[in-house]
């Protein structure tokens, strides 16, 4: 029975300890306070300050510019150019008729300096407009060979274009031009033709905007040059549209005419909205990423930072529980978590709405009034960061009382930081939207709930649909990263771990000459990490090999991969560290004949769940995402008939149920049950096993099919009902997805399955069939305790298999 009088006095007592420390202090409260009113005075004087550097523009052939409209005015283009007039100040445009003495009369350099620089960078335009003409020649001969292939002449002419090309690039990279533009001769001229041959309503035989074109150098690599092509495309633009527009009226034609529909745009946003999109941004950001480092450095400092200072041994001698103890200490790094979130979102809500009143009517005025979310929202915001908090406070103190150190606490702990900001980024991105699969996920659907009910002002009573499996799911989450941090306390060898020195030759050493039975926790879980960082490395291989087969040569080759998947990236791994790791590779990978009972109960167990998963996963649908166009074409290639099935059969079937379950129902679950707990042993197994699958559909079917799988392995003590049972489901879901879509089934079976859209679908009857079937096989596996001949003669019952793993340590 838990004393909740214990929890409070070790709350009490952590709370005490932790106001003491003048560092958490300062992070939790002074630092909110502070950091966001100087960040807030920091911008005001960076845009007092900040001052750009004017771009260099060169012009070359300014004289044949036509005089109306004007583009240049000095050095620098027309303001009236400009969204911004202000823009026009930050280009410096030199040109090949401009006088010296025009060129920065504010500057305080001398009239020989500002000569002699302005005329190293029109001689340095010059070579790049040599450099260009040639360039332009050779393509314009490349025009003409292109089309003989097989010409050695097109060979060397294609290789002469790119290093013309490369040389071009390099003299304007090491240039002062930020943007070179090349008037052609005669271009006042043809404008003047152009607009005359209009007004007279006579036919233009010629298409002036090639015959007389400039040309444009920028560099998009460099961001002064793409910064400055910016500014010089949007005022050539609107000095175009002036000329047309200059033409439009000597035609007396009306202005509209190359705009003939010219939608007029309304802007229905409010402040209020303005401010909330703002809002939506910034709240769930900053709340999970302040509550993951509220609960950073307070847990570290009860887990780890407990063992640093050696008052560990004194708080366990005390009458509390370690429950108790844990959820002290859990409470206390909660309380950090929610005040560090709370005052970070309030020191931030209202220094940005000082700051925008402060602004007047400057660039944050366009943002709206910055009004604070509604009541409801804010409720919501505090209702939500609890169970977030909770399981990031959770998961914090598992890792810290796993450290030795205070130094390791912060090695294990910033990769979850890292992940946590991974996620937040995800979440800010517009496109996603909350919907019921993100609603279940953890930390994504409580950044996008509240990013939705700050966002949303008229169908807001639709988003609380959500609010009930995020509190639910969050909530869950909680509580299993708790029971974790109540596991690891309760554990002598993690509380009472010393710091050591860790070299790579003598762990490498160690783990060669020590080697178990069975491989250990640590080493299963580092084979599930080998076989998805392998899946990740040959993604991108596989769908290039693929994409590179004809459509005929398609789906054999993406079988042929899918075998060398399941081979190399799958079972090698297992089989390698089993062979490197243990000492009996029949007792890591269960290589034993079970009794008659298991090998029929895998084949019926096979034929009861695939109509019961299926249907599962079929009523589910509206809930997952949409299937990538991969899958859909792999399934695609399942059911054509005019594939062999004995190829499909050995790609999809038999290759996986052999590679598969010698990973994960072989070292993997033997890994993961080394600590004793079967149960927990097969629901990881399951978890890893349903993860490699990646697609979301996929991994809810194969984690729960791997909870069945995982059962029989730890029963039978063998793989092979495991491997028959795989083999004939995955073969059931391929002659599914064969059945010929006009069949109508007859002679009673139309009792028992349908045709419907999506396929053969399996009706009521059969399902509680099945349902009924499954669980009295299931019951079977689970009641079995006695081995098959040839197998250790002990108890295969949970509580025996947990504690005959626990003795074998």
């Amino acid at each position: 029975m838990i004393q909740w009088k214990n929890i409070k006095l070790i709350l009490m007592r952590e709370l005490r300890d932790q106001m003491r420390d003048r560092r958490t202090l300062f992070m939790v409260a002074i630092l909110p306070l502070l950091l966001y009113p100087a960040m807030g005075i920091g911008m005001v004087q960076m845009t007092v300050l900040f001052s750009e550097q004017p771009r260099t523009v060169v012009m070359l052939g300014a004289d044949e510019l036509p005089k109306h409209p004007q583009l240049l005015d000095g050095d620098q283009f027309v303001s009236n150019w400009f969204t911004i007039p202000s823009d026009a100040d930050k280009l410096r445009v030199i040109t090949d008729s401009q006088p010296a003495d025009t060129e920065n009369p504010d500057s305080e350099t001398t009239d020989t300096e500002s000569d002699s620089d302005r005329e190293e960078i029109l001689k340095q335009a010059r070579e790049l407009e040599l450099e260009l003409k040639q360039h332009q020649n050779l393509l314009d001969e490349w025009d003409k060979l292109k089309d003989r292939k097989d010409s050695s002449e097109a060979e060397l002419l294609l290789n002469e274009i790119t290093e013309t090309k490369e040389r071009l690039s390099k003299q304007f990279a090491e240039s002062k031009i930020q943007v070179l533009i090349i008037i052609p001769k005669g271009l006042s001229q043809e404008l003047e033709r152009v607009s005359e041959q209009l007004a007279r309503h006579e036919p233009i035989d010629f298409d002036p905007a090639v015959s007389s074109r400039p040309l444009v150098l920028e560099n998009r690599a460099d961001e002064k040059s793409k910064l400055a092509f910016i500014r010089v495309q949007e005022a050539m633009q609107a000095w175009e549209k002036a000329i047309l527009r200059a033409r439009l009226n000597r035609a007396n034609l009306p202005v509209s005419l190359p705009t003939p529909i010219n939608p007029e745009v309304i802007d229905l946003a409010q402040d209020d909205q303005l401010a909330a999109n703002l809002w939506s941004k910034l709240f769930p950001a900053l709340l999970i990423i302040m509550a993951a480092t509220g609960a950073f450095y307070p847990a570290i400092d009860l887990g780890a930072g407990e063992k640093e200072r050696g008052t560990m041994e004194t708080l366990l001698i005390s009458p509390a529980k370690r429950t108790e103890i844990v959820l002290g200490k859990f409470l206390t790094v909660l309380v950090f978590s929610v005040s560090t979130a709370l005052l970070n979102l309030a020191s931030m809500g209202f220094t940005g709405k000082h700051m925008v009143n402060v602004a007047g009517t400057g660039a944050l005025s366009k943002i709206g009034d910055l009004s604070f979310p509604s009541f409801s929202a804010l409720f919501w915001i505090v209702v939500l960061l609890i169970p977030l908090s909770g399981l990031f406070s959770a998961l914090c103190l598992s890792l810290a009382t796993f450290a030795r150190s205070s130094k390791e606490g912060q090695y294990y702990l910033t990769p979850l930081l890292m992940v946590t900001i991974g996620l937040t980024v995800f979440c800010l991105s517009p496109a996603v939207e909350i919907n019921p699969f993100y609603s279940l996920m953890p930390v994504v659907g409580v950044a996008l709930l509240l990013k939705a009910m700050l966002l949303s002002t008229v169908n807001a009573g639709i988003l609380y649909v959500y609010a009930i499996p995020v509190l639910v799911t969050s909530i869950g989450y909680s509580l299993l990263a708790l029971w974790w941090a109540i596991d690891q306390f309760q554990r002598e060898d993690v509380l009472f771990r010393e710091a050591e020195r860790f070299e790579v030759g003598l762990w490498l050493k160690h783990l060669m000459r020590t080697k178990d039975a069975l491989p250990s926790f640590a080493e299963a879980g580092f084979c599930f990490v080998i076989i998805m960082l392998l899946q990740f490395a040959v993604m991108n291989t596989m769908r290039d090999a693929i994409q590179m087969a004809t459509s005929a040569e398609r789906p054999t080759r993406m079988m042929q991969l899918l075998m060398i998947q399941q081979l190399a990236i799958i079972a090698t791994p297992a089989l390698m560290m089993g062979i490197m790791l243990t000492t009996s590779m029949r007792k890591t990978f269960r290589l034993y004949l079970p009794r008659f009972g298991f090998w029929i109960v895998a084949i019926v167990l096979a034929f009861a769940l695939h109509p019961l998963s299926q249907e599962l996963v079929s009523s589910l649908r509206w809930f997952f995402p949409a299937l990538p166009k991969g899958t859909v074409a792999v399934l695609q290639d399942m059911s054509d008939p005019n594939q062999a099935i004995w190829l499909i059969l050995l790609a999809f079937a038999l290759a996986p149920a052999v590679c598969e379950e010698l990973a994960f129902r072989g070292f993997i679950l033997s890994g993961f049950g080394r600590r004793g707990r079967a149960w927990l042993a097969i629901i990881l197994s399951s978890v890893t096993f349903g993860a490699m699958h990646m697609i979301p559909q996929q991994v809810f079917n194969a984690t729960l099919v791997g909870l069945a799988l995982g059962l029989i392995a730890v029963h039978s003590r063998s793989l092979f009902p495991g491997i028959v049972f795989h083999f004939i489901y995955n073969s059931l879901s391929i002659y599914r997805g064969r059945v010929p879509e006009k069949w109508v089934p007859e002679n009673g079976l139309q009792h028992f399955v349908s045709m419907g859209p999506e396929g053969l679908r399996y009706s009521w009857p059969l399902l509680l069939i099945c349902a009924a079937v499954a669980m009295v096989l299931l019951r079977w596996v689970i009641l079995q305790s006695q081995p098959a001949p040839g197998q250790p003669a002990e108890s295969l019952s949970l509580s025996s298999y947990d504690r005959r793993l626990t003795d074998s340590n």
